[in-house]
């Protein structure tokens, strides 16, 4: 397959580039959540305060992770993990079959296929969305096994089961919205919908004008301030665990919408494919905070009411977009 023949023409690459990456992430991890340890008080926002916060206010962020387990943390699953492998870097996505299943399906028939071999990041519209697949072609390069139309699927039934921590700020675009197993969703439980949301980093399907014109075929990554006018009219997928600066970081596009206007523009795509392809040793074991925990519940609290010294005025506010979310290494 083509994934192997890169990883064995640079396997000398790719054990520096793991030790990049846990370095990385660490730095990346501890730069996103790092903070005064030192509390101050927050009366001036407690006047503020819904009658239904139930959160341990007065902890920072550092203090948050510092008294976090083993147990706050959940593996990636291998088999729902892509490597976007790029000439700029690797991209790590974490697919949600719970959410998109017949997309995801459809994503790893293409990636099983080496569809995206070869492919290019053909669009960066600043504030907005990287995008990545073919460019528009007379001939256009076969689906292969994989299906060329699929139904959306922006929401689901709201599972009985789900585990989700709700905002307690509430959402402006939906009646409730929070997280579960890592990703930002929105829904309505009076309706018995619920679907992924349009934060920074997740990753989504692009398609034409009709509803169904989407296959995962074309990507994209929300690289600017959340559009969630886009949930429920684009099919979220996933999300962005590790390498976003690899995406966020792009020159802009000069073209309509951010498309690159000459190939010579484009960033080359040199494989993408499934953890699970993957020998032990060479999947990135990374671990995301669990969204189902006391733990969960006072990081956001942390993020919203911002006991650190150096906030003369914290918000007392959260909004679902702006819940960075806590990945590392295995230890």
């Amino acid at each position: 397959m083509g994934f192997l023949l890169v990883y064995f023409e640079r396997v000398w690459l790719q054990f520096d580039l793991m030790n990049y990456l846990k370095s990385s992430v660490f730095w990346i991890s501890t730069l996103a959540l790092s903070a005064c340890d030192q509390s101050v008080s927050v009366s001036s926002t407690k006047d503020q305060m819904p009658a239904k916060a139930e959160f341990h206010e007065n902890l920072s962020t550092a203090e948050v992770m510092a008294a976090a387990t083993d147990a706050d943390w959940r593996e990636l699953d291998q088999d729902n993990v892509l490597y976007m492998e790029m000439e700029n870097g690797l991209v790590i996505i974490e697919l949600a079959p719970q959410f998109a299943p017949n997309h995801v399906a459809n994503i790893k028939t293409l990636v099983k296929e080496d569809y995206f071999d070869g492919l290019f990041v053909i669009r960066s519209h600043d504030n907005y969305v990287a995008q990545w697949g073919e460019p528009e072609t007379d001939n256009p390069k076969s689906l292969g096994s994989a299906k060329a139309n699929l139904a959306p699927e922006w929401e689901i039934d709201w599972p009985p089961e789900l585990p989700f921590t709700e905002m307690i700020d509430g959402d402006i675009y939906q009646p409730n919205a929070g997280y579960t197993h890592g990703f930002p969703v929105a829904g309505d439980k009076a309706k018995g919908r619920i679907g992924m949301a349009h934060c920074y980093g997740m990753v989504g399907v692009g398609r034409g004008g009709e509803a169904d014109s989407g296959n995962g075929s074309s990507l994209y990554a929300v690289t600017g301030h959340s559009p969630r006018h886009l949930d429920r009219n684009v099919t979220l997928v996933g999300r962005v665990w590790q390498g976003m600066e690899n995406l966020s970081a792009l020159p802009r596009g000069t073209e309509a919408l951010g498309f690159y206007a000459t190939p010579e523009e484009y960033t080359e795509i040199y494989s993408i494919y499934l953890g699970s392809e993957l020998t032990e040793d060479l999947q990135i074991p990374l671990q995301v905070m669990r969204t189902d925990t006391e733990t969960f519940k006072n990081y956001m609290a942390a993020r919203r009411y911002r006991s650190e010294e150096w906030f003369l005025d914290p918000a007392g506010r959260l909004e679902l977009c702006n819940v960075p979310m806590p990945v590392r290494n295995r230890p």
